[in-house]
C-alpha cells in the first residue's frame, strides 16, 4: 500500500515557500504605518510565523523541521535564479534593466543575514511551540503561539538587521528598527489568533493528528 500524502500538509509547506520568497522580495521596500516606518516584509513576513505554528502544533517539530528546510532551500533556489537573470546580458528589446536588477539583485551580505535570519527564528519558534506544548500538556495554544512568536520574531529580527546593517545604520536607530519590527509582527499574530485558533482546530479534526514531540532530537540538522 502506497503512503499518502497529506494534502493539507502540503499546502501548509508549499504556502510558507511562498511567504518567504514573496517576504525577501519586497523587503527592500521600507513603508511608513502611522509614525512607524518599517519594510514591506511585515505585510506577509508573519504569515509564515503562523503557518509555522501550525505545523509545529499539528504535526510536530520533526515535520516543522522538514517544512522549514523545504522553505530555506525553495527560497535559496529563487535568490539564486534572481542572480542568474541579472548577470545573464539582457536582450535590446528589454528597457527595464536597472529596474529590474534594482528590485531582484539583493546585496549578498543582506542575502546571507536574510537566510541566517529565517533558520534561527523559525527554528527558535517551531523548539518554544514544541516544548510548551508539552509543558502545558497541549492546552492553551495562544498563549505559546504569542511567545513562539516573540522569540523567533525576536531572534530573527535582531539577526538580521544587525548582519545586514551593523555599522551602515547608527545602532541607536538600529536598535529601534529591530524592536519596531519585532513587536509589530507579535501584534499581528495576536490580532489573528482567532483565525490561527480555528485553523489548528480544523486541521487537528481534519488529519485526526496532534502530535506531542516526546524523546525527540531538537538537532535542526538531523534530516532523517
Amino acid at each position: 500500500m502506497k503512503k499518502q500524502v497529506s494534502l493539507v500538509f502540503m499546502a501548509c509547506g508549499i504556502l510558507f515557500s511562498v511567504c518567504l520568497i514573496i517576504a525577501n522580495i519586497v523587503e527592500q521596500k521600507l513603508i511608513q504605518i502611522g509614525p512607524i516606518e518599517a519594510t514591506a516584509g511585515l505585510l506577509i513576513f508573519p504569515f509564515s510565523y503562523i503557518l509555522n505554528d501550525v505545523i509545529s502544533e499539528v504535526w510536530g517539530y520533526r515535520q516543522a523541521r522538514y517544512i522549514i528546510w523545504m522553505g530555506f532551500f525553495a527560497n535559496f533556489l529563487a535568490v539564486a535564479i534572481f542572480q542568474l537573470s541579472i548577470a545573464l546580458p539582457s536582450s535590446v528589446h528589454f528597457l527595464h534593466n536597472a529596474e529590474f536588477n534594482l528590485v531582484l539583485g539583493a546585496t549578498l551580505r543582506i542575502t546571507l543575514a536574510s537566510f541566517a535570519a529565517f533558520l534561527i527564528g523559525s527554528f527558535l519558534n517551531a523548539y518554544v511551540m514544541s516544548r510548551m506544548k508539552i509543558l502545558q500538556g497541549g492546552r492553551n495554544f495562544s498563549l505559546r503561539a504569542v511567545v513562539s512568536t516573540m522569540v523567533g520574531e525576536g531572534a530573527d529580527s535582531m539577526c538580521f538587521f544587525f548582519l545586514a546593517f551593523v555599522g551602515i545604520v547608527p545602532t541607536k536607530d538600529l536598535l529601534l528598527l529591530i524592536l519596531t519590527q519585532a513587536l509589530m509582527k507579535t501584534i499581528y499574530e495576536i490580532i489573528m489568533l482567532p483565525i490561527s485558533n480555528k485553523l489548528v482546530r480544523w486541521v487537528k479534526q481534519k488529519e485526526d493528528t496532534d502530535v506531542f514531540d516526546q524523546d525527540i532530537d531538537y538537532n535542526p540538522f538531523k534530516f532523517k
